[in-house]
């Protein structure tokens, strides 16, 4: 059980798995995520059910190689099985028939976005869509998302592909001509704090996904904690998707940054929303 159907690596640092679940997949719906074990020494991992397939009884799950966990995950190869796939957990995504909708997915955020972007598009609405990374190489699932998407660009940081700057500058060119219903953000803290702030001027409703540590996934932990409009959310029974307006992002991110080995990153990401306010 669990088996592990294909395995796929979208760049350097960031593998596509199908998993055989069948209990999962005959339930989940978009946003909603899983937590899985690669073995009985794993820890668990949260991951965002990027796809799923209610026939062929798989799920499809996208991460970063980012420590010993999720590289311990990579050693596992198709025909081999998981300990643990728990699931499905999580509120799913609300939805609404809207007749636009902008998605803006960022690095890994794409594939937390794109499930949401389809059954929006399989509903008949009009969907448009910026993927942005550092680099040409961490920009993932472009294919995919161009199977449904009326616009798609892509924006880099360094201009290696696409056109050269942030989401945030891409959100502004495209809001000049397009009229929108709603945005879905989802990607790094920063880069989702950084588009509210610019939706909020513009007025347009705006969803992001939270993705904090979570231990059991069932809202007893509290390590998800999160405050939305004034009171205290968990965001793996609450969410993971909130009101973009609500989220207190400066909490957000001094709680990430007590879990970084390096703190030094918060003030990078201080640093680098002062610079995208004074746009």
């Amino acid at each position: 059980m669990y088996k592990i159907m294909t395995k796929r690596r979208l760049n350097s640092v960031v593998v596509l798995i199908e998993v055989e679940a069948p209990f999962v997949a005959r339930k989940c719906e978009a946003g909603q995520f899983v937590v899985v074990r690669a073995d009985q020494n794993g820890e668990r991992i949260p991951l965002t059910i990027a796809d799923y397939n209610r026939t062929e009884n798989k799920i499809t799950l996208v991460y970063q190689e980012l420590g010993y966990s999720t590289k311990r995950l990579s050693t596992k190869n198709v025909g081999d099985s998981l300990q643990d796939v728990a699931g499905p957990l999580g509120l799913p995504a609300e939805l609404e028939n809207c007749h636009k909708v902008l998605g803006i997915g960022g690095g890994v955020g794409a594939a937390p976005l794109y499930p949401q972007l389809k059954k929006l598009a399989e509903k008949g609405t009009e969907v448009d869509v910026i993927l942005g990374g550092r680099t040409a190489e961490l920009v993932i699932l472009e294919n995919e998302f161009r199977t449904f998407s009326h616009d798609l660009t892509v924006v880099t940081d360094d201009g290696s592909y696409g056109m050269k700057g942030t989401v945030v500058d891409a959100l502004l060119r495209l809001t000049q001509t397009k009229p929108y219903d709603q945005v879905i953000a989802i990607g790094p803290l920063p880069m989702m704090r950084a588009v509210v702030l610019q939706t909020q001027k513009l007025n347009i409703p705006t969803m992001v996904s939270l993705n904090p540590i979570m231990i059991d996934g069932t809202g007893m932990c509290g390590g998800c904690r999160v405050t939305v409009g004034g009171k205290t959310k968990f965001a793996c029974v609450d969410g993971p998707d909130f009101d973009g307006f609500k989220v207190d992002f400066d909490e957000c991110l001094r709680r990430q940054a007590m879990y970084k080995k390096d703190e030094r990153q918060y003030e990078d990401h201080h640093r680098c929303l002062i610079g995208l306010e004074e746009k």
